[in-house]
């Protein structure tokens, strides 16, 4: 008996150190794709002569507290524009100056969304507030800021409940981390489902101009592949914590017999 048991630790003890690792390295991408700002990406043909020939206005506008949807969102696409889920950024010459000439020395700057920003509305006319709101818009915005902390807050709860697991030398608390990091999973699968409807239906309202490509960017790759991995650390800490229970219990049947 004292080999099989050993055999069955070990396997489950495999599992559990698997599910540990997946579940470090899904809430370490999932971070890093919270504070990168490379969720979309937008590749202009020619950024620097597009701001020579606007001035300065187009930074000034873009950094402005009181800068619109559409007047951010014009800047992105002219100027090599990366959005992520707390900041925007656009590319310009390093000297901004109307009367100097056009500088192939660019540098990236970013400005943050406020907290109002990221619980303001959006209307069905991009920079018109007149036109009403948009109400699956707003809400997918809302989403997509909301859904990456419930995320992070699910697994690191879901951590704590596996630390006192391994105090109390029991693999039953293994369930609901299991539990815990299968709601996390739903919620990255639910930010990226929500951040793709978001920018698809901002360029249905604003399409890209002629001379613009955009994609997205390694940040929104990176919760794309946190998901499945909170996934599979779920599976695994819920099989370790069944299958060990029911071993246990057939064990302690057939001693009792």
């Amino acid at each position: 008996y004292s080999s099989k048991g050993a055999m069955m630790d070990n396997r489950f003890a495999t599992a559990l150190v698997i599910a540990c690792v997946l579940s470090l390295i899904s809430t370490i991408y999932m971070a890093a794709s919270i504070g990168t700002d490379f969720w979309y990406e937008y590749h202009t043909l020619s950024p620097a002569e597009n701001v020579s020939e606007a001035g300065r206005s187009i930074w000034e506008e873009f950094v402005s507290e009181d800068a619109d949807e559409k007047t951010y969102t014009d800047a992105l696409f002219r100027c090599n524009g990366t959005v992520g889920l707390w900041r925007r950024c656009i590319t310009v010459p390093k000297n901004s100056h109307w009367y100097s000439p056009p500088e192939t020395d660019m540098t990236t700057n970013c400005i943050s969304f406020s907290l109002s920003d990221q619980f303001m509305e959006k209307y069905i006319e991009p920079g018109n507030h007149n036109s009403g709101t948009d109400l699956n818009r707003t809400y997918l915005w809302r989403l997509q800021f909301l859904l990456p902390f419930v995320s992070l807050g699910l697994m690191c709860f879901g951590a704590l409940i596996g630390l006192c697991a391994c105090a109390c030398r029991s693999l039953y608390p293994a369930i609901a981390t299991g539990v815990l990091h299968f709601l996390a999973g739903l919620c990255t699968l639910g930010l990226v489902g929500c951040y793709v409807a978001g920018i698809e239906l901002l360029h249905k309202k604003l399409p890209l101009p002629d001379d613009v490509r955009g994609e997205f960017g390694w940040s929104f790759c990176l919760a794309c592949v946190s998901a499945p991995l909170q996934f599979m650390a779920a599976a695994l800490f819920i099989w370790a914590a069944r299958t060990n229970r029911k071993e246990f219990t057939l064990l302690k049947a057939y001693r009792v017999a």
